[in-house]
């Protein structure tokens, strides 16, 4: 009669040699062809080779969902694999998005304070700085942003609208809701650099404010408090990015100011400079902003309208300049090899990366369409080929929210403590021919951040 396998006779069984198994050639061309960035997180888990043989991690951007600010539910949209993934995170009850950088949300509540959250930390991180606090906005900033007087009264921000015909202030006012503070106070929160990155002294935070020619910024861990910068801008700022090592401010007619910030080390005085000679493209409608390979580029639509049948045509374009050139001039781009754009509408911002698993090289994905109907039950994306020109336009997931757009790309960071420092960042950029992006995370730690796949619609 078989005896029964003995339990112990099979712990003892020598473990496969991960390390050596496999020559280093072999590895880098297996990690070329992972389908996603849970493969490619599983593939880093396993031991230091293979994780030594993804230097970059394929974990493409998601789409940010609107989400109900009395829910700790949050809805991400993958377009490579073509899914919606909800995430728990208990940070956001209670506040509204205004701004997604660098891998961090920006979130504010109705006392105008205002949190960085890395949403896509790890089980580990959690024990860790995965939240980081900025300063309070003041009534500086309020003053700066709002057209109407508002101060604070018994803990709430208030406005003292002035449309009683004479001029003066309600004294009563009314609460400014959560909706609406984004209207009042930062419109969207830009970063320089992670805020976990070298213990977060290489961050700095500028916020493009509700109605201004100025913006707020703050050094994160730094300074207790927003300083306003004027841009010297005739417009109201309708865009921040920060582009080598400087942040711009763009205004709604396209002009543009540099405006540089300081270190607290340095000590020098925030100064703006304005560009005037680099106007935006003649006929480019709906321009968003973003930095791709040291260069500011323009993204935006060249319109066409036919009055005998009241109707219109568009094709997107997509432009960039070299702000280090004596005289920066905009030339048209048709083609960014490898690379794919990502825009949002919401937040007026993008970013670009080597194409990554199944997202389409050459193209701009764009968080909402151009020109979609702002009724649709739908939430869509618009990818458009940039040799053409040319749109599609594809279902993403239905909407929660009745009118509500998607409000942009975020690129999930799981660097901790300094993952993205100068050496790093200097190091990507001569990867950069790569077909991946980089991560740090083991696949149980995705896991069990309380990812939940949904149903695409």
């Amino acid at each position: 009669m078989a005896q029964p396998p003995n339990p112990k006779r099979r712990s003892s069984l020598p473990l496969p040699d991960w390390r050596s198994g496999l020559p280093e050639e072999l590895l880098q061309s297996i990690a070329q062809r992972l389908a996603s960035g849970h493969d490619a997180a599983s593939f880093r888990s396993a031991c230091s080779p293979w994780r030594a043989a993804v230097p970059f991690a394929t974990f493409g951007p998601l789409l940010l969902l609107p989400f109900d600010p009395d829910s700790d539910r949050v809805d991400f949209y993958c377009a490579s694999e073509e899914k919606v993934f909800s995430k728990t995170l208990p940070d956001v009850r209670g506040k509204v998005a205004c701004g997604s950088s660098c891998g961090w949300l920006a979130l504010m509540d109705e006392a105008a304070s205002v949190t960085l959250l890395n949403p896509f930390a790890g089980a580990r991180a959690r024990a860790r700085a995965q939240r980081v606090e900025l300063p309070p906005a003041g009534e500086h900033v309020a003053a700066a942003s709002s057209s109407e007087p508002v101060s604070k009264v018994h803990g709430r921000w208030v406005v003292h609208p002035t449309n009683n015909g004479y001029g003066n202030a309600d004294a009563a006012g009314r609460g400014i809701k959560l909706e609406d503070m984004r209207d009042v106070f930062f419109r969207e929160i830009v970063l320089s650099a992670p805020p976990d990155a070298d213990g977060g002294s290489e961050c700095v935070a500028m916020a493009m404010l509700g109605c201004s020619t100025e913006v707020a910024f703050c050094r994160v861990g730094v300074d207790s408090a927003w300083t306003l910068l004027d841009t010297k801008l005739d417009c109201s700022v309708a865009s921040v990015v920060h582009c080598q090592d400087k942040f711009l401010a763009i205004d709604y007619t396209g002009e543009i100011s540099i405006c540089s910030i300081s270190n607290a080390a340095a000590g020098a005085t925030p100064t703006a400079t304005l560009l005037p000679s680099l106007s935006p493209p003649a006929g480019l409608c709906h321009r968003s902003y973003l930095e791709s390979n040291g260069e500011l580029h323009i993204v935006g639509a060249m319109v066409s309208t036919f009055h005998e049948t009241q109707s219109f045509a568009y094709s997107s374009a997509i432009y960039k300049c070299n702000l280090h050139d004596r005289t920066p001039e905009w030339s048209r781009v048709r083609d960014i090899g490898d690379r794919t754009l990502f825009v949002s509408k919401h937040f007026k911002g993008g970013f670009s990366g080597t194409s990554v698993s199944m997202y389409k090289e050459n193209k701009i994905y764009m968080s909402e369409p151009l020109y979609g109907d702002p009724y649709d039950l739908v939430h869509r994306l618009e990818i458009v080929d940039i040799s053409t020109g040319t749109s599609e336009v594809k279902p993403v997931h239905e909407k929660t929210m009745q009118g509500s757009e998607a409000l942009g790309w975020i690129r999930p960071n799981l660097w901790k403590g300094g993952g993205f420092s100068k050496h790093n960042k200097e190091r990507s950029h001569t990867e950069a021919t790569s077909n991946v992006t980089r991560s740090s995370e083991p696949a149980a730690e995705i896991k069990s951040g309380g990812f939940v796949q949904s149903k695409n619609t």
